[in-house]
C-alpha cells in the first residue's frame, strides 16, 4: 500500500526510536529526574539529584497503594508538585485494581500530546498495510462513555476513552471519519447508546471501510446485540422513526437529522439479517469494510472463535497496548492472527524495566498456549522485591516472562503495572512483548479483573448461608464461560453434609441466594459490569461427591505431585472441565444484579 510523505515521516521515527532504544530510555529517565527530583515524593528517596543509578538503588519498585495517599493528596486540593512537577488537569481512572476499586492516574497536558501522537503512528502503521482509509470511507467504531466524577479539588476523574471522547478536537473530527454522533456517544446508557451506534451504522454501511471497539468482547456484545434487535432496527430505518424506547434526547436529536425513510435498505439487511445462517454476516453488512479493530490479545483472545465466525474471513486487528498508567506499545504488524500479536515497545513514551517471572511446573495451575503448543504452567513472581532485579528495556531476554514496570513523566516511579509479559522478538535493537496475563487475575469475561482472593472472599460470604441447612462447603473452583455472549462465571462446589444423610437435598432457592451472595461479594468493576448486562448471571454448579478427587487423579495423571497438589481456583483445561460437568447434579443462577 503506498503511504504518504507524512506516514513516511512517522515510520522512519519509529525506525530512528528502535534502533537508538538504549539512548532514547536515557534520555527519557533522565528528563522525568531532572523535572521531578524535587517533588515530596522523589526528594524522600533521591536528595535532590538524579542520576540513574541513585534512582535504582534508593527508589522502590511500587503498587498503586503505595502512591495513593499522594494521588489522594492531589484529589483533596493539595499542589501536584508533591507528586509531579507538571500540573495535573485531571485523573484518568483506571477500570480497577484486583480489589475492585478504581485508580486514579494523574493526567497532564503533555501527556494528552503524547496519546495524540500515539494515534497518530497507529494510523501510519494501518495505513501502511490498509491504504489511507480516512480518504475511502469511514470507520463504524463503537465507543462508549462512563460516569465521570469531580473530586474535592474539582480536578474530574474519568477513563482515559471517556476524555478523549469529551475532547474538542476529538468532537471536530468525528463527523468526518466515524459514523456515530457524538450524542450516541456520549449517552450513559449503553442500550440506547449501542442501539443507536448500530442503527447510524447500518445507515451508512455503504460508507463503512472498517468497524470494531475498543475490545474484543464489546464488539460481539454488538453483534449479538444486532441479533437480538435487527427486525426493529430494519423497521426504524424502513419507516424513518427511531423507536419509542430511545429516550435520550441527544441521541433522538442526533438520529432526527440522519433517518429518513428507506425501505430498500431496510429490505436488503432484512435479507441479510434473515438468513439460517449468520456465518460472515460481518462483511455482509458492511461489504466495504477491511478489517475489524478491537484488543483481541489477552483475555480477549476468547472471543476470537466467535468473530472469526462473524467476520467473514475479514482481519482481526490489534493495533496496540496501552494502559491507564502508560502508552507501552504498538503492534508493527496489523495483520498478525490474534495468537501471534507481539507488540514492540515505545522507548520515548516512558522509562520501562522487567521484574523477571519464574515459571511453576509443578503446581499446574493454569494452561498458557505459545505458538499452538499447550503447556500446563503456573506463572509465579517473586513476592520479595529485594530477591529480584529489574531488567532494562534493551536488556530483556528472548523467550522470558516479566512483570511490566513504568517510570512516566505523569508522577509513577517504578510502578508496577501488573501485567505479564513475554518476549517474543526485536524490532531493531526494541523488544517486542507478547501480553501473557494480568498479574493475580484468575477470572475475567469482559474488562472485569477478579484474583483468587476476590473469589476466595465471595465464596466465604456466600457459604456462610449453608451452615444453618447442614452443608459443608468441602471444594470449589471456577471458570468463565463464554460459550455465550456475554459471558458468565461459574462456580463448581462439592458439599457434603453435616449429618450422616446423604438423602438430604439442598434447598434450590438457597442456592440462588448464594450466586446473589458471591455476586454482591465481589469486585466494584465486576458489578458495574453485571449492571449493565456485560456479564451474565453467575452460576453455581453442584458435583457429586468425590468429583475433587477425581480432579486430583485426572491432575496427578498429567504429573503434579499428590503431596503439593492443590485444586485450581479457575480450570484452563479442557479435560478436567469435562471431568467437572459430567458430575453436575443441579445448576442455580443468580435473580438479581448486585448493588
Amino acid at each position: 500500500m503506498a503511504t504518504n510523505e507524512y506516514e513516511v515521516d512517522e515510520l522512519k521515527m519509529m525506525e530512528e526510536l528502535t534502533i537508538n532504544a538504549h539512548q532514547v530510555q536515557e534520555e527519557v529517565l533522565g528528563e522525568i529526574l531532572k523535572r521531578n527530583a524535587e517533588t515530596e515524593y522523589l526528594k524522600g528517596f533521591l536528595n535532590g539529584q538524579s542520576g540513574k543509578q541513585l534512582f535504582k538503588n534508593n527508589v522502590p519498585i511500587v503498587t498503586y497503594e503505595d502512591i495513593k495517599p499522594y494521588v489522594d493528596r492531589i484529589a483533596n486540593g493539595e499542589p501536584s508538585d508533591i507528586l509531579l512537577a507538571e500540573p495535573v488537569i485531571e485523573f484518568n481512572r483506571s477500570s480497577g485494581t484486583s480489589g475492585g476499586q478504581p485508580k486514579l492516574i494523574p493526567n497532564t497536558v503533555e501527556l494528552s500530546k503524547k496519546r495524540a501522537a500515539f494515534h497518530t503512528l497507529i494510523a501510519s502503521v494501518l495505513n501502511k498495510h490498509f491504504g489511507d482509509l480516512n480518504r475511502a470511507g469511514k470507520s463504524m467504531e463503537l465507543m462508549f462513555v462512563k460516569p465521570e466524577i469531580e473530586t474535592p479539588s474539582g480536578l474530574k476523574a474519568r477513563s482515559v476513552t471517556t476524555s478523549l471522547f469529551k475532547d474538542n478536537g476529538f468532537r471536530d473530527i468525528l463527523p468526518m471519519l466515524y459514523t456515530s454522533p457524538v450524542e450516541t456517544i456520549l449517552c450513559l446508557d449503553i442500550n440506547q447508546s449501542m442501539y443507536c451506534q448500530l442503527l447510524v451504522g447500518l445507515i451508512q454501511r455503504d460508507e463503512v471501510v472498517r468497524i470494531g471497539s475498543m475490545f474484543a468482547s464489546a464488539f460481539l456484545r454488538a453483534i449479538k446485540f444486532i441479533e437480538d434487535h435487527w427486525k426493529e432496527l430494519c423497521s426504524n430505518i424502513k419507516t424513518g422513526y427511531l423507536s419509542d424506547w430511545i429516550t435520550d434526547s441527544g441521541c433522538k436529536n442526533a438520529l432526527s437529522s440522519i433517518m429518513k425513510p428507506d425501505p430498500e435498505l431496510a429490505d436488503s439487511i432484512e435479507n441479510i439479517c434473515g438468513c439460517r445462517s449468520w456465518e460472515g454476516i460481518i462483511r455482509k453488512l458492511w461489504p466495504k469494510a477491511k478489517y475489524i479493530g478491537a484488543i483481541t490479545t489477552g483475555v480477549m483472545r476468547q472471543y476470537t472463535t466467535a468473530l472469526d465466525f462473524y467476520s467473514g474471513g475479514l482481519p482481526l486487528v490489534s493495533s496496540f497496548y496501552a494502559c491507564s498508567e502508560a502508552i507501552c506499545g504498538i503492534n508493527l504488524e496489523p495483520l498478525d492472527k490474534p495468537a501471534d500479536v507481539s507488540y514492540t515497545i515505545l522507548p520515548n513514551m516512558a522509562y520501562f524495566e522487567f521484574l523477571p517471572v519464574k515459571k511453576d511446573r509443578v503446581s499446574m495451575t493454569q494452561e498458557v498456549q505459545f505458538n499452538g503448543v499447550s503447556e500446563q504452567e503456573s506463572i509465579e513472581m517473586k513476592s520479595n522485591n529485594e530477591d529480584i532485579e529489574a531488567v532494562d528495556l534493551v536488556n530483556v531476554k528472548l523467550g522470558q516472562f516479566y512483570e511490566l514496570v513504568v517510570t512516566t513523566f505523569t508522577g509513577l516511579y517504578r510502578y508496577r503495572v501488573g501485567d505479564i509479559l513475554m518476549v517474543t522478538g526485536f524490532h531493531n535493537n526494541t523488544p517486542q512483548f507478547r501480553f501473557v496475563e494480568r498479574e493475580n487475575v484468575i477470572l475475567s469475561v469482559d474488562a472485569d479483573k477478579t484474583s483468587e482472593a476476590d473469589l476466595l472472599k465471595a465464596v466465604t460470604e456466600a457459604k456462610t448461608l449453608l451452615d444453618p441447612l447442614g452443608f459443608i462447603l468441602t471444594a470449589y473452583t471456577s471458570y468463565g464461560d463464554m460459550s455465550s455472549t456475554p459471558g458468565h462465571y461459574v462456580l463448581f462446589w462439592e458439599l457434603k453434609v453435616k449429618e450422616d444423610n446423604d438423602n438430604k437435598e439442598f434447598d434450590p432457592k438457597m442456592m440462588v441466594e448464594c450466586c446473589s451472595r458471591m455476586e454482591e461479594s465481589l469486585t466494584y468493576t465486576y458489578k458495574i459490569y453485571r449492571q449493565q448486562n456485560a456479564i451474565a448471571p453467575l452460576e453455581i454448579r453442584v458435583v457429586k461427591q468425590g468429583t475433587f478427587d477425581a480432579l486430583m487423579d485426572y491432575y496427578v495423571s498429567q504429573g503434579a505431585s499428590m503431596n503439593q497438589y492443590k485444586a485450581p481456583s479457575c480450570i484452563k483445561s479442557k479435560e478436567a472441565l469435562k471431568i467437572l460437568d459430567s458430575r453436575v447434579i443441579g445448576k442455580f443462577f443468580s435473580l438479581k444484579a448486585p448493588l
